[in-house]
């Protein structure tokens, strides 16, 4: 199984990032799929939630600003981050978890965004 992420990078601070994570080995219909992001000296935390009935999740510091959805590739989940503020710098990890037991998760080997001017 792999989770292979791409499109973080640098960005000034009211601009757009696009992450992308592409699901080799599992179909991910029957998975949680999730991005979360660690900032240094911090602890890893859920940014957006995406599950195949269309039901998205989003904490409350990216709400309003970033949107989770499956990509144009099937086994694909895209993460579109506008608005972006300095403290969205962090290295965003994409993750999945299976729906049922005995529920097992995969993660990602991350992208880091730097949002500065």
């Amino acid at each position: 199984v792999q989770l292979v992420e791409s499109g973080g990078g640098l960005a000034q601070p009211g601009g757009s990032l696009r992450l992308a994570c592409v699901v080799e080995g599992i179909d991910m219909m029957f998975y949680a799929m999730d991005w979360y992001r660690q900032a240094p000296g911090k602890q890893r935390e859920l940014v957006a939630r995406w599950r195949r009935d269309t039901i998205t999740e989003y904490s409350e510091s990216v709400k309003g600003r970033f949107t989770i959805s499956q990509g144009n590739f099937k086994n694909s989940v895209v993460l579109q981050m506008d608005s972006l503020k300095p403290e969205d710098s962090a290295v965003y990890y994409c993750h999945a978890q299976r729906d049922y037991a005995p529920r097992p998760e995969y993660w990602g080997q991350g992208t880091q965004v730097t949002v500065s001017s």
